[in-house]
């Protein structure tokens, strides 16, 4: 297992733009997820659909914004990724307020993708 993390943090040093190539498609991914299928099948996760409408657009924005990174830059990565970094780390912060807050609403399978999702992010 740490041989395939270091592998991805050795091959994602090498090709910062890949990075955030990574990070769009994960962002588009998620936010398809909490927008569309968590909202029709909500009986099955919990989460309030307005906290998944939320979600999805803070998602979208990170998707918009590592899209943007991957075309447009061409070097000085090194605060961008940073910045990429950092949101996604206050979405992990706020998707487990949001568990503490909802865990009376929320089943097992809700609570599990959240958890699921946040090892991913991080």
């Amino acid at each position: 297992m740490n041989k395939i993390i270091n592998n991805l943090i050795n091959h994602s040093s090498e090709k910062p733009k890949t990075l955030f190539l990574t990070d769009s498609l994960g962002a588009i991914l998620t936010a398809f997820f909490l927008f569309v299928i968590m909202r029709l099948f909500n009986e099955y996760f919990g989460m309030p659909k307005t906290v998944l409408t939320y979600l999805s657009v803070i998602v979208i924005w990170f998707c918009i914004y590592s899209s943007a990174c991957f075309l447009f830059l061409k070097g000085r990565w090194t605060p961008f990724i940073r910045l990429i970094g950092i949101a996604n780390l206050v979405y992990c912060v706020l998707t487990v307020g949001l568990l503490i807050k909802h865990y009376p609403l929320l089943t097992i399978i809700g609570t599990t993708y959240f958890l699921i999702e946040i090892v991913i992010i991080c």
